[in-house]
């Protein structure tokens, strides 16, 4: 048995003829009834009607033209997502500013881990600290780089600035002015 497939798919609707009751008092679409026809083929005819057995024959489905509809309100330019409903310019721009300031957090980390693994200084706890530090930081702006991208945004990545490498303070010491320096960034990160 072949099957082919069309783009309009058409029935007839018409009462159904022996085998089974009609009811009465009919509503539009009512009433399926299933039948076996003439040499125990399947048949299915489906009653419609508002009070009158009056058989509606005709009726075609053509589920494509009402999807030209819907096509239409698909963006066709090339840099529009797709995905981007309800989301302002506003909050795209403050979160691009976050991941930026993210990115150059985790780098000011990563820079006190340097300084506090070197031979010279070899405060491991410290670098440990630092390095982890960096590592969540880093995390932080990936989630946000990917929440931008769900949202249909665009990531917009500004150049880190370097930091310093060298973190003596005579007064304080390394690791007091590394700790003050962690906690003025805590604050700026928030």
């Amino acid at each position: 048995m072949a099957l082919s497939c069309s783009k309009v798919l058409s029935f007839y609707l018409s009462p159904v003829v022996g085998g089974g009751d009609v009811p009465k008092k009919l509503t539009f679409s009512s009433f399926l009834g299933l039948s076996k026809g003439v040499g125990g083929s399947r048949s299915s005819r489906v009653c419609a009607a508002s009070n009158a057995p009056a058989p509606l024959a005709g009726v075609i489905f053509e589920p494509f033209q009402e999807l030209k509809k819907d096509y239409l309100a698909v963006p066709i330019a090339h840099n529009v997502s797709l995905a981007r409903q309800n989301y302002a310019d506003d909050s795209e721009s403050a979160i691009n500013e976050q991941i930026n300031v993210e990115y150059n957090v985790s780098y000011v980390y990563h820079a006190l881990f340097a300084y506090f693994d070197r031979d010279n200084i070899a405060l491991k706890g410290l670098a440990k600290f630092f390095k982890e530090s960096s590592e969540e930081e880093r995390e932080h702006a990936e989630q946000l780089i990917k929440y931008q991208n769900i949202r249909g945004g665009r990531v917009v990545l500004h150049p880190i600035t370097s930091p310093p490498s060298e973190f003596e303070h005579s007064e304080k010491g390394d690791a007091l002015y590394a700790m003050e320096l962690a906690l003025s960034l805590g604050e700026v990160d928030e």
